[in-house]
């Protein structure tokens, strides 16, 4: 486990490499962290190395390299942003991914993110361009909001009610939205709405 000086320093090697695309001197490091020996900061790049971190190449005077270790600690903390979900009418369930990092509050492995895109859930404050947080599932309880599949290939945000008739009926949170009714042979619950975040 690092101690928090070794995580600054870690931390400053691997914004550095995001600046410039190099690695820093020893004394550029020094400076930026206010550590007065260039001693030290050896040791701290040692202490780096021996967690695998870094790897060090002695003689030259930008030798570092971040390992692949350091970049699975960018990734703790993030769940897969694997596409867009329409809150309007379905659209196309395109399969791609992304990371987003957005720390422990929403991590875990049954949890992935979507975009929102649409207007039809804006009475629960869920906004075109918001991204949503899911629970993965395949069956969902009345009133819940869900990532529903229609007809194997559109996707669409809704709260799920069950019909008398035994149809399902995705409803809307907006008032010029229609509710959509289909048969549950038509309709694929795919997660539960666990969170939100929005940017402004």
């Amino acid at each position: 486990m690092l101690t928090d000086r070794q995580r600054q320093v870690l931390e400053f090697i691997g914004n550095y490499f995001a600046q410039h695309g190099y690695a820093p001197k020893l004394v550029e490091i020094a400076n930026a962290l206010q550590i007065r020996s260039r001693g030290v900061v050896h040791r701290y790049i040692q202490a780096l190395v021996n967690e695998g971190y870094l790897e060090h190449f002695p003689g030259k005077s930008r030798g570092l390299k971040l390992t692949e270790q350091f970049a699975r600690i960018g990734r703790q903390g993030s769940i897969p942003l694997i596409g867009r979900i329409a809150a309007g009418s379905p659209i196309e369930a395109i399969p791609d991914q992304e990371f987003l990092d957005i720390g422990v509050m929403f991590n875990g492995p049954d949890l992935y993110s979507l975009e929102v895109r649409g207007d039809s859930m804006i009475n629960m404050g869920i906004m075109d361009g918001d991204i949503v947080i899911i629970k993965k599932a395949d069956s969902a309880q009345e009133g819940q909001v869900v990532v529903a599949l229609i007809d194997g290939s559109a996707a669409t945000l809704k709260r799920l009610h069950y019909r008398q008739d035994g149809q399902i009926e995705l409803r809307a949170e907006n008032d010029n939205v229609p509710n959509q009714i289909y048969s549950p042979d038509r309709v694929q619950i795919q997660g539960i709405l666990s969170g939100q975040i929005r940017t402004y």
